[in-house]
């Protein structure tokens, strides 16, 4: 099963650590101690986001034409 939740790393030490949610360690069952598996993914900033836009080469005015077909 994957459960996907949001959560903000903390300093601890010279590492870094997470909070599992309380809610979360119930419904899966995990003890103190339990080896478990965490996938991660950072979450895109907007720019980094939005910079791939940059890359249409396709004049603005001809998109928007193109979406107008077929509503008249």
């Amino acid at each position: 099963m994957v459960i996907e939740i949001e959560c903000k790393t903390k300093k601890w030490g010279s590492s870094m650590g997470i909070i599992i949610p309380k809610e979360v360690v119930d419904q899966e069952h995990i003890n103190v101690g339990e080896k478990i598996v965490i996938e991660i993914k950072k979450r895109p900033k907007a720019r980094e986001f939005f910079g791939i836009l940059s890359e249409w080469k396709e004049d603005p005015q001809k998109l928007k034409d193109e979406a107008r077909k077929g509503w008249d």
